[in-house]
């Protein structure tokens, strides 16, 4: 049932982050109190982890993302998502959700770059640059969805 919960909201991140390039401060700040209250109350995070685990999710999001961030190829929702989740997760769900949401990346880049490959059966002209994604810069946040329920899978 806890899983369902955080799916419910990561799916949310994620349309969010697909239609507008960025996720309201209510759903990621928002999320991270309630994970930290609900930590401070319980004793434990949402999905069962020791205070400390969660406290040492979150400094590893922290530090998987931030350089992202610094090197412009992740914006600060994504950073504020993964502490999030780090806080309301444990160390094995937040590496795999941040494992799978690359490999989900470099599914999605591999397919996109196919599909933007010249074909030699091609009729008319080949397509504007850019037709196929507008921006360079992908959401993170259905990646991060997606690594999730890999995780869920693999894990359980």
């Amino acid at each position: 049932m806890h899983f369902l919960v955080l799916w419910f909201w990561l799916a949310i991140c994620a349309l969010q982050d697909l239609r507008q390039r960025h996720i309201a401060n209510p759903l990621t700040l928002g999320a991270a109190l309630l994970a930290a209250l609900y930590l401070s109350w319980t004793g434990s995070s949402w999905l069962g982890g020791s205070v400390s685990e969660a406290g040492w999710a979150f400094v590893l999001a922290l530090l998987l993302t931030l350089p992202g961030y610094a090197m412009g190829k992740m914006g600060a929702a994504d950073v504020k998502l993964m502490a999030a989740l780090g806080l309301a997760s444990d160390i094995p769900h937040l590496l795999g959700t941040f494992i799978g949401a690359g490999l989900s990346t470099a599914l999605w880049w591999l397919l996109v770059s196919w599909l933007k490959a010249p074909r030699k059966q091609e009729l008319g002209p080949p397509a504007p640059e850019g037709a196929l994604n507008s921006s360079k810069k992908y959401p993170f946040a259905p990646f991060v969805l997606a690594g999730m329920v890999l995780t869920v899978i693999v894990l359980h």
